[in-house]
């Protein structure tokens, strides 16, 4: 007989291949099949055929399957990802085959379980946790299982049966299948079992009914379980009982916000290892080397891929997946971690798995250390293809370097973690006695605060609000520590005196808010880069201030040191956007939030972006504008699938923007004025698209727990309050053809088509550009348009002594309607005026075509471009209306209102500080 190459490897093969002549021959067979090839079923029935009973066979194949891994590994045929695939597919079959067999005997004995409630027959649903749940199983590990049932009741017992409750038949099934795979005989053992991750571990009951399970979850689970059922997969079980599991486990493993508090939790289960495997090396130091829990081993990988799981996890769908190895790739994808990393961190998974199933490979022991013998030191080195141990150990301590380094960046204590007692913290928050008080003062003013009796006032007053007094003791020292460390920022970020005193009150409104959410406070304490983005932000804009006030979920993109430098991809998020809207079908409400978390982030990010300088005025309302068509298209896309009589699963219906969106020209808080159109011949189609409208609005209106999306304003619709909710395009040409008022084609120069169906779009266009371009009496439409531009006037008159820089003559509107009139007036003459370009841009058009006085034109442009600057300047303080002195933009009101008398030959007086001619 020829040697196989394992017989030198691994002393487990040789005892095995050595125990019977046949077997040599039947690993040879084995071998040459890949795991697409295998068919264990068959290969059992082919061992029970012989008469050896079920339990004996299962691990007589078990032997030979990692005889077989073992000889295919180290002859180059087999990679990890079969080794991996190959034993998780076996513990699969093993623990269904056996406890289909199982349940036939036990309810022959006692009957079949039924549930109290629904009287349907239920099943035991064993869940794999660890690496057989995630699918990466060793060739030597134990599984960990956790047993539970959905429904209690009691089995329906025939004559001669004796009747058990679903709880005792399930525990009795689940030490029956514990004693089939792990009880050891003459052919060793299937799989040692370890039920330790169950509720209340050793000390609870075998099995659990779902509600409790639930329980348990929700009054006792800790931090670490979290991390366990990250794994969890149910084997066994029908399917909607798993799915109802899921529903149970997923919001305790998975939050719907960003859980940085994890952090901590899992650097402190890591700091117990640590310890346990240290006090083992101590005791036996010829155990050292452990590539699982050591310093840098598989463990700290499995953290480092779980820790953004845990975080991110609630919101991201896709980061659910239980493999290691496909969750590492993912977050190089996502730019959570980097590419080279990732990669460099999947291959020191590689090299650690291997090395540990090498380590199996000797005496099929479930070990993770490095034997003490150089002798099999060696014989390891030669499996791992290496020349020597010393070469082993020089490669596993640069993967381990690596790997520390990359677990160290991320799970390192960071941020202000002194206690507030400290001597270095010299806020006593708690004062009551002058002294103390004193000694607060004291150390605000050599921090550099002037009024520092105020400040400490302040600082008094937010810490002994209520919500702050109610926290638990832990989330009131990381806030007072970020306080410390806010305190010496403010006063190194802020010029002025009075700008310190703002930025602190924002910052502690801020925090205030944040509070009872310990995972921000984590966050910020974390990462204490991002504290000092927060301050940078409230004090640069109080808009900024509110906005994160109201939506501290967008506090983890101040993480990403591409914030103020990368800008949207708009198609890429709209196909990210579409894909997790996918992922959450059937559940509105989260679908809700996924287009509003993703609207905040996005809108965020361009608020870092505008208040780093980066993008003009005119550049961000091209981004808003883009930011905004996106969520309304993958709106109605979603929406539309929430109607249950569609006919079509691509609806014949378009959104038009009008006023700011339809421009081009949003800001941060603008509403949205938009109409609907359809066209679409079916009986019904007036009836469900008028459903789908009432649906859009409601999506994006409906507060939840993550905000709103934007107030719809559809009173552009054709005959305004009193029409239709949604026109066909026919309906909509012939209004817009017969019975449409002049500002409504005012408001029509300046509307595009949104989302929806782009054929509908493009008709609309057709239909905008011909209302545009009829020929109109030029005294009719001046006498419409000034008509028009007096009852604005009247309705938002402005008694303050400022110039309103929207709507005071001379001001923005003035620009906007001798745009709008110019289009109306000579569309017809020059179609290339029914371009949507913007205001500046239509004016300089106008200008190329002699319509008006060049240089006149070019001052009034310049005008509008600084009023809209100064406008956005005005609201990111958080102003609600955009006024200033009028000297201070006297020149420009003068140019604006002098192309008015060219072009409409009559003024329209306003009221109020900035009316009137200047």
């Amino acid at each position: 007989m020829t040697l196989l190459p394992t017989q030198t490897a691994s002393r487990f093969a040789n005892r095995w291949l050595a125990a019977a002549d046949s077997r040599p021959a039947l690993l040879e067979a084995f071998s040459k099949l890949s795991i697409e090839q295998r068919d264990i079923a068959q290969a059992l029935q082919t061992e029970v055929a012989t008469g050896i009973g079920l339990n004996r066979a299962m691990r007589r194949l078990r032997n030979l399957l990692i005889v077989t891994l073992i000889e295919r590994d180290l002859n180059g045929k087999a990679d990890l990802n079969e080794v991996l695939d190959s034993m998780t597919q076996f513990a699969d079959f093993a623990i269904q085959t056996l406890l289909t067999s199982l349940t036939i005997e036990m309810q022959a004995l006692y009957g079949p379980p039924v549930g109290e409630e629904s009287g349907q027959r239920q099943e035991l649903i064993v869940l794999g946790m660890g690496k057989l749940g995630g699918g990466e199983l060793n060739v030597s590990s134990d599984i960990d299982l956790i047993f539970t049932y959905a429904e209690d009741g009691d089995t329906l017992a025939q004559a001669g049966q004796k009747s058990l409750s679903n709880h005792e038949f399930f525990i009795r099934l689940g030490k029956k299948l514990i004693a089939a795979l792990s009880e050891i005989t003459e052919d060793g053992f299937c799989f040692r079992v370890d039920m330790a991750l169950r509720p209340n571990g050793g000390s609870g009951p075998l099995v659990a009914s779902f509600n409790m399970v639930e329980e348990y979850l929700i009054v006792q689970g800790r931090e670490w379980e979290r991390y366990a059922w990250v794994k969890a997969r149910a084997i066994t079980g029908r399917a909607e009982d798993i799915a109802a599991l899921d529903a149970i486990v997923r919001p305790f493993v998975y939050r719907r916000y960003l859980d940085f508090s994890v952090i901590d939790a899992i650097r402190n289960m890591h700091s117990q290892i640590r310890a346990e495997v240290n006090r083992q090396e101590r005791l036996h130091p010829d155990r050292s080397n452990n590539v699982k829990l050591g310093r840098g081993g598989i463990r700290e990988i499995e953290f480092l891929t779980q820790v953004f799981q845990l975080i991110r996890g609630g919101r991201d769908a896709s980061l659910r997946d239980r493999s290691t190895r496909r969750i590492l790739t993912l977050l190089g994808e996502c730019d959570l971690l980097k590419p080279d990393v990732v990669q460099q961190l999947l291959q020191s998974y590689t090299f650690l798995r291997n090395l540990e199933h090498r380590l199996q490979y000797l005496d099929d022991a479930q070990t993770h250390t490095l034997p003490a013998k150089e002798a099999d030191r060696e014989i390891v080195a030669h499996m791992m293809g290496l020349p020597s141990s010393a070469e082993m150990l020089a490669q596993l301590e640069q993967h381990r370097e690596f790997v520390a380094a990359q677990f160290d960046a991320i799970f390192s204590a960071r941020g202000n973690n002194q206690s507030p007692q400290s001597e270095e913290i010299l806020l006593d928050l708690n004062a009551v006695d002058n002294d103390s008080r004193d000694a607060t003062i004291s150390h605000l003013s050599q921090l550099g605060f002037e009024d520092a009796a105020h400040v400490a006032q302040r600082l008094f007053a937010t810490w002994k609000s209520p919500r702050l007094q109610s926290l638990p003791e832990a989330s009131r020292n990381k806030l007072i520590s970020l306080i410390h460390s806010a305190l010496a920022q403010i006063v190194a970020l802020t010029q002025t005196q009075n700008g310190k005193l703002t930025t602190l009150g924002l910052l502690l409104d801020f925090l205030e808010t944040i509070a009872r959410r310990s995972a921000y406070l984590a966050l910020l304490t974390e990462y204490p880069d991002t504290l000092r983005r927060v301050i940078r932000m409230v004090g640069a804009s109080g808009w900024a201030a509110k906005f994160l006030n109201k939506h501290p979920i967008v506090l983890d993109e101040l993480l990403d040191d591409r914030l103020t430098s990368d800008l949207p991809d708009w198609a890429e998020l709209d196909q990210q956007l579409n894909a997790q809207l996918a992922q959450a079908t059937g559940d509105t409400e989260r679908q809700m939030d996924i287009l509003r978390e993703t609207h905040h982030s996005q809108l965020f990010r361009l608020l870092a972006q505008d208040l780093a300088g980066k993008l003009s005025v005119e550049h961000l309302a091209d981004h808003l504008s883009a930011l905004a068509d996106t969520i309304v298209d993958a709106t109605v896309n979603a929406a539309w699938h929430t109607l249950a009589t569609r006919h079509i699963e691509v609806p014949q219906f378009a959104v038009i923007a009008y006023g700011k969106l339809g421009g081009k020209e949003l800001s941060y808080a603008s509403d949205l004025d938009v109409i609907f159109l359809f066209n679409d011949e079916h009986p019904e189609a007036q009836g469900l698209y008028a459903k789908l409208t009432q649906r859009f609005i409601t999506w994006m209106t409906t507060p939840t727990a993550a905000g709103i999306l934007f107030d719809i304003d559809t009173a552009l619709r054709p005959d305004g309050a009193s029409g239709m909710l949604v026109s066909s395009v026919a309906a909509f040409e012939r209004y817009q053809s017969n019975s449409a008022w002049v500002w409504e084609h005012q408001a029509l120069s300046r509307a595009r088509f949104c989302a929806g169906d782009a054929t509908i779009g493009a008709r609309f266009e057709q239909i905008r550009e011909a209302v545009l371009r009829k020929v109109r009496d030029e005294a009719a439409l001046k006498k419409d348009v000034s008509a028009m531009r007096k009852k604005m006037s009247t309705a938002y008159a402005n008694r303050s002594p400022l110039f309103d820089l929207k709507h005071d003559a001379g001001g923005m509107i003035d620009i906007e309607f001798i745009v709008q009139y110019l289009v109306l007036r000579y569309a017809a003459d020059y179609p290339q005026l029914c371009a949507n370009i913007g205001n500046i841009g239509l004016l300089k058009l106008c200008a190329d075509l002699h319509l008006i006085e060049s240089g006149l034109t070019q001052d009034a442009a310049n005008a509008y471009r600084l009023m809209r600057k100064l406008q956005h300047q005005i609201r990111l303080q958080g102003e609600d209306k955009a006024r200033v002195p009028l000297e201070q933009v006297m020149q420009g009101v003068s140019h604006v209102q002098a192309l008015w008398r060219q072009v409409l030959e009559a003024e329209v007086a306003g009221t109020g500080g900035g009316s009137g001619s200047v």
